[in-house]
């Protein structure tokens, strides 16, 4: 997940995804996009977001289905 220390968003989608996380099994790595410039350059105001290694899942609040539908795909 693509985020910012400081934004309400970031932390409300993180908070959402927990209870996916748990579910699936899911492994969820925070990146701070600011701590990145090269990330920063490419996502800035799009984040927070979900990416399952480069793949965009959703942004800005959590699609569960989307989510869910990825990992189902990937079995």
């Amino acid at each position: 997940m693509l985020s910012r220390e400081w934004c309400h968003l970031c932390h409300d989608l993180l908070d959402a995804l927990a209870p996916l996380q748990r579910e699936l099994g899911l492994t969820v790595t925070v990146i701070d996009v600011d701590a990145e410039p090269s990330l920063e350059e490419i996502w800035s105001e799009k984040v927070p977001v979900v990416l399952a290694g480069e793949v965009e899942l959703c942004h800005y609040f959590l699609d569960e289905a989307a989510v869910r539908a990825h990992f189902r795909r990937i079995g």
